[in-house]
């Protein structure tokens, strides 16, 4: 009788390693395994570009804006920031206008600023709150002659501090009617008293000079400037900007 074979007992064959038989439900689920990891790497890498980009745009906001106001206010005229910091309430600088001529560093000419707002409420009430303002920053009364060098209406003072010189003049509006026997500064005695109509409030303007230019320190003449056809530095007339045509500059 032949002897058996393991063959003939169905044992099977050995197979050569990577040979072993396929299963057909699991040949299908390892393309969606990789398909789905795939996808998720993809996902982290987008997530991860978003927050890239929203850090840089961040860090470019937060740069860019106290870079802009450090520039603007390192090439501004300090004396502009100065008015800006007057603890003055809103309605009592609307509408601000500045103007300036002249060479800061006092070069051929020295620095002249001005600057004219509107306030919503009365002259007596506005001057009160520029007056106290002006004390807490600084600013010293000063008495001296022709502040200012003709008679004008409303509210007329002069502050020193430092190495400059202040003119304030509060009024009411040049639209509002004047009082019978006191005419309008830069007006004629025959020009027509302008009619009052819907323009409550008043009007501020506000001289900076540095003082080593302005006429009123040292020995003062024996006449009126006004009198004798010079006055190379105006003050405040009817016209705010006192004859001046600076270019005004956003506030």
């Amino acid at each position: 009788m032949p002897a058996r074979t393991e063959s003939s007992v169905g044992v099977l064959p050995d197979r050569p390693p990577g040979t072993e038989e396929s299963d057909p439900a699991s040949a299908g689920v390892e393309p969606v395994r990789g398909a789905r990891a795939e996808i998720r790497r993809q996902l982290r890498e987008q997530r991860r570009l978003k927050a890239i980009a929203l850090l840089l745009a961040s860090l470019l906001v937060l740069g860019a804006l106290p870079m802009y106001f450090g520039l603007r206010a390192a090439t501004r005229d300090p004396v502009f920031n100065s008015l800006d910091a007057l603890a003055v309430p809103s309605w009592a600088a609307t509408d601000p206008v500045d103007g300036v001529s002249g060479s800061r560093w006092c070069f051929i000419e020295c620095r002249f600023r001005e600057r004219t707002a509107q306030s919503d409420r009365a002259w007596e009430e506005t001057a009160e709150v520029y007056r106290t303002a002006l004390g807490r920053e600084g600013w010293q009364p000063w008495k001296v002659a022709y502040c200012p060098e003709q008679e004008v209406q409303g509210h007329y003072t002069c502050w020193r501090r430092d190495e400059l010189t202040l003119d304030l003049w509060v009024r009411q509006p040049a639209c509002q009617a004047v009082p019978a026997g006191q005419p309008v500064p830069g007006t004629t005695p025959d020009a027509a008293a302008p009619e009052a109509e819907n323009c409550d409030g008043s009007q501020v303007s506000i001289k900076v000079r540095n003082a080593i230019a302005d006429e009123r320190f040292g020995p003062q003449p024996s006449t009126d400037p006004s009198l004798t056809g010079e006055d190379p530095d105006s003050l405040l007339t009817g016209d705010p900007l006192g004859g001046l045509t600076p270019t005004p500059t956003p506030s």
